[in-house]
C-alpha cells in the first residue's frame, strides 16, 4: 500500500475534528490517505511554520477602521510529564496558581469594539536559551509589528506582567494609549504605593516613577481581590476602564478554546521545531473553527460535539441491543 506526506491541510483538519487524540499514530489512523504516524511526526519535525503565517490567515477577518483593543497575555502549556521537550521550561502557571513545567506562549490579539470579535494577529513561543529574548521582548517585538501591519488600537491592554517601564514607553513612542493592570507596591508620586493610596471611583491621577503622569483606578471583586488599573488616557473614564476590562476576558476565553477544542497542549513530540509546528497549526485550526462560527453560529463546543455526535447514537444503539 502507498504512503503519502503529512500536510498542513490535513493536520490541521485533525486538530479540528479530533476531541479526544491528538498524536501523529492517531492521525495515521483516521487519516483518509494512507499514512503511517512515522511520516506524520517527520513531517512535523522538519516542516518550518511561522507565527507570521497567523496575520496571513486573519488579517482579511479585520477591519482596520473598526474601533479596537490589542491585548497580549501569555499561558503555558502544561507539559509536567513531559520534560525531555525541547522548548520546555519551569514557569508560573496562572491557572495552576504554581511553577510547572511547560512551554510559554505570548499571544496578540485583535478586538473590535462594535463586532466584540477577538481574533489572534501574532504570537510568539517563549525560549529565552535559544533566542535570548524575555517576554517583554516579545511583546514590544508583536507591537511594533502590528503598528507596520496597520493596525492602530484605541488602547493596548495586557494584566500587570506587562506594564514595566520599558513596554509603557515603547507603547507611548508608537503613539498608543495603553490600559494595564499595575502591581500593588508600584511606586507611585514621592515613594508611595498604590495599595497606600485612597484611590476614589473616578481615579486618581498619580505621578509614576521613572514615567510620567497616569491615572490609576482600583477595582475590588466580589472574592476580595483587588486590582490596580493605570493608563496614560487623557480624562479616562471608569465606564472606559471596565470596558476594556471586559475584554481583555477574551483572550483568556481563546486560550481555554485552543486548549479544550484544538489540541493546543497535546503534541508529545520532543523536539522543539515539532511543538512549533503544532502550535501553529493548532492555532490554524482555530481560526478555521471560528470562520465556521461565523458562517454558522456554531460555537467552538457544538461544532465539537457535532463531529461526535452520531457515533455516538450508534454506539448507543448497539449497546442497547445487547441489553
Amino acid at each position: 500500500m502507498s504512503r503519502h506526506k503529512c500536510t498542513k491541510s490535513l493536520y490541521r483538519s485533525f486538530l479540528q475534528a479530533s476531541s479526544v487524540r491528538y498524536s501523529g499514530l492517531a492521525l495515521s489512523e483516521v487519516s483518509p490517505i494512507p499514512l503511517s504516524h512515522d511520516s506524520v511526526n517527520r513531517w512535523l519535525s522538519s516542516s518550518a511554520l511561522r507565527p507570521s503565517g497567523v496575520w496571513n490567515l486573519t488579517q482579511s477577518l479585520i477591519n482596520k477602521k473598526e474601533p479596537c483593543f490589542l491585548v497580549c497575555d501569555d499561558t503555558i502549556l502544561d507539559k509536567n510529564r513531559s520534560e525531555k521537550i525541547e522548548l520546555v521550561h519551569y514557569q508560573y502557571s496562572g491557572n495552576a496558581h504554581d511553577v510547572i513545567a511547560g512551554i510559554g506562549l505570548v499571544n496578540l490579539v485583535w478586538h473590535g469594539l462594535r463586532s466584540h470579535d477577538s481574533i489572534p494577529v501574532d504570537y510568539r513561543i517563549y525560549d529565552k536559551a535559544s533566542d535570548g529574548k524575555s517576554k517583554n521582548d516579545h511583546f514590544r517585538e508583536m507591537l511594533k509589528l502590528a503598528q507596520h501591519r496597520g493596525i492602530n488600537p484605541d488602547d493596548v491592554v495586557a494584566d500587570a506582567w506587562y506594564s514595566s517601564l520599558n513596554n509603557l514607553k515603547a507603547i507611548e513612542s508608537i503613539g498608543w494609549t495603553w490600559v494595564m493592570g499595575l502591581k500593588k507596591n508600584r511606586k507611585v508620586n514621592r515613594g508611595e504605593t498604590l495599595e497606600k493610596l485612597d484611590i476614589p471611583d473616578e481615579g486618581l491621577k498619580v505621578h509614576l516613577r521613572g514615567y510620567g503622569w497616569i491615572t490609576v483606578f482600583r477595582f475590588v471583586a466580589k472574592n476580595g481581590r483587588t486590582d490596580y488599573i493605570g493608563t496614560n488616557r487623557d480624562n479616562p473614564s471608569r465606564d472606559h476602564i471596565e470596558l476594556v476590562m471586559k475584554s481583555r476576558w477574551k483572550i483568556e476565553v481563546y486560550h481555554r478554546e485552543l486548549k479544550q477544542t484544538c489540541g493546543l497542549e497535546r503534541c508529545q513530540s520532543r523536539t522543539g521545531r515539532a511543538q512549533r509546528n503544532h502550535i501553529f497549526l493548532a492555532i490554524s485550526a482555530w481560526i478555521q473553527r471560528f470562520k465556521r462560527r461565523l458562517a454558522g453560529g456554531f460555537s467552538f463546543y457544538q461544532q465539537q460535539w457535532d463531529v461526535i455526535k452520531h457515533d455516538i447514537s450508534r454506539e448507543i444503539t448497539k449497546l442497547m441491543s445487547f441489553a
